[in-house]
């Protein structure tokens, strides 16, 4: 990133870089000391012509080092940065006044004093991004800094109350923060300052001796910065844009949605008994009712369930290209295209990091093959050693025709090799439609026939309470909204 020298002239057309970037840093108030450094040094001299001019012919890069900011008086609130009289804001107002800017040095004037850390987070968005969302107008330099400021007030709620062991502070009036949007670099920088007041004393926020096992003091975890991110992106996308994410990942849903309720009755039939019987057969015993793909991938090549993880996933590969092709590639063309938002949004994929389709393919596959392993689960004991004998018995008085028309009994197995492989003796207990023969052979809870609708229902039941969790999820969101809505109209915002 680099000084225009130019107020709004933001760089378009780049690829390789991420639309919203968030670096964090922090400094603790004895390094701040021993330099004879003040945190109100950020908004000093605010009034002060000569003394930001000065400043401003200064070559620098936007996104200093927190350290640094401190040796230039006036960092925030420079006026080759900004467009606005007042161009510091807060939690409760858009544009801090004089008054308002001398109540925050003195809060911050007592974070540094009571020894508490000050962190610095900043919001690097590109200018393709701010287009694109109707924040910004490339031909009249324009930015929208109201729907901007909203957005990182939302924001700093995040940050404050969830980037540490506990909120940073003990209530809500314990926590020093103000912001500031700078225009003076190829992207738009939004900056957030923030501290604690009161001097720190609850034993989870401080500094341990030692080996630490947890979070480390003072530094935001990963996991924050990227809800953060997403947060702030989200409020500040246009309503188009929002719509034709909205829509790609309910198209992905409804796909995902379609594979799994057909997938018992795709599935449990002849063309794929013998690969089920397989599998079956490469499920250790010894972990019975504990079949679970786990963490590992279906093609991890470790563990006792690595045999049959692997011929699950030949199963469904299977499956994907004949039954259900249709509903897995527009699941898979969906997903690719979000895969592509985020390349956009996020920049170029780092080595090793796996796409949002790949995560989401993962997640299918997994619960598909812990969902058919539950169900082989109820097959007892000791029915796959005593189907051939039974099915010995029952298909003795079954007659299939053959090619010529003519009836003809059919031949019983006699070999073990032929035993072990009898697919289609297997498949006739659990197939549903295997309705006199499935009746005969038991399994907790009833024949092998009703497995496929066991498993319908197991799928029905989760998907009610995925719904009744989403809606109670919208019903907390609306009630939110509702409640900063009237909080907002009350402060005249």
């Amino acid at each position: 990133m680099a000084k225009t020298g130019e107020i709004a002239a933001f760089a378009l057309g780049e690829k390789k870089t991420a639309m919203v970037n968030l670096p964090a840093q922090f400094v603790t108030s004895s390094t701040a000391d021993t330099k004879g450094q003040k945190y109100s040094d950020l908004v000093d001299y605010a009034d002060n012509s000569e003394k930001t001019s000065d400043l401003n012919n200064e070559s620098m890069n936007d996104l200093i080092d927190l350290k640094e900011q401190f040796s230039k008086p006036g960092y925030a609130n420079r006026n080759s940065a900004v467009t606005e009289t007042h161009p510091i804001f807060g939690s409760d107002k858009l544009n801090y006044d004089n008054h308002d800017i001398s109540v925050l040095r003195k809060d911050l004037d007592e974070a540094q004093k009571n020894g508490n850390n000050i962190h610095e987070l900043a919001f690097s968005i590109r200018g393709d991004w701010l287009v694109k969302n109707n924040l910004y107008d490339p031909e009249t330099r324009m930015i929208d800094q109201n729907k901007l400021k909203h957005a990182e007030q939302e924001v700093a709620k995040t940050l404050i109350n969830k980037g540490f062991n506990l909120p940073l502070g003990e209530d809500e009036n314990d926590v020093v923060w103000f912001g500031v949007i700078h225009q003076d670099t190829d992207h738009l920088n939004m900056h957030l300052w923030f501290a604690k007041k009161s001097r720190e004393t609850r034993p989870e926020m401080l500094k341990q001796e030692g080996k630490y096992k947890g979070q480390p003091i003072g530094v935001i975890p990963l996991e924050v910065i990227e809800q953060a991110k997403r947060q702030f992106r989200k409020q500040l996308m246009s309503s188009q844009e929002l719509r034709r994410h909205q829509e790609i990942l309910k198209g992905v849903g409804g796909f995902k949605k379609e594979i799994i309720e057909t997938a018992p009755d795709n599935l449990l039939n002849d063309r794929h008994a013998k690969a089920i019987k397989q599998i079956y057969d490469a499920l250790p015993q010894d972990m019975k009712g504990r079949w679970q793909v786990g963490n590992a991938h279906l093609t991890a090549g470790k563990g006792k369930m690595a045999k049959a993880n692997q011929l699950t996933n030949k199963l469904l590969d299977d499956l994907f290209d004949k039954e259900l092709k249709p509903e897995y590639e527009g699941f898979k063309s969906l997903a690719q295209e979000y895969d592509a938002i985020n390349i956009e949004d996020q920049g170029v994929m780092h080595k090793g990091q796996r796409k949002w389709s790949e995560n989401k393919e993962d997640e299918l596959r997994k619960r598909l093959a812990n969902q058919l392993y539950k169900h082989l689960a109820q097959i007892e004991d000791t029915s796959i050693n005593d189907i051939d004998q039974q099915m010995s018995e029952l298909l003795s008085h079954v007659e299939k025709r053959d090619k010529g028309g003519n009836v003809d009994r059919t031949k019983i197995a006699s070999s073990p090799e032929e035993k072990n492989l009898d697919a289609e003796t297997f498949n006739k207990t659990v197939h549903s439609n295997s309705k006199h023969i499935g009746d005969q052979i038991p399994v907790r809870g009833g024949s092998f026939n009703k497995i496929s609708r066991l498993w319908r229902q197991d799928i029905c039941a989760e998907t009610n309470a995925e719904r009744q969790f989403l809606r109670n999820q919208k019903q907390v969101e609306q009630e939110k909204a509702q409640e900063e809505y009237e909080s907002s109209i009350s402060r005249g915002m």
